[in-house]
């Protein structure tokens, strides 16, 4: 039986800021876990964050 998304455990990503919640994929290592995506783990997220800022972009 699985969990109402209320009851699952939450972290916040290192990255962004955001909170995500446990998903089944990363069952054998939740504790490892630092980023909600793949975007945040690579980079990419902050990069295009840190080129809208100093574009002047709103």
């Amino acid at each position: 039986m699985s969990r109402r998304p209320s009851e699952k455990p939450a972290k916040t990503c290192v990255t962004c800021g955001r909170p995500f919640t446990w998903r089944k994929k990363w069952a054998a290592n939740w504790e490892a876990v630092r980023h909600c995506s793949d975007a945040c783990r690579s980079g990419r997220y902050a990069r295009a964050k840190k080129e809208k800022e100093s574009s002047g972009v709103a």
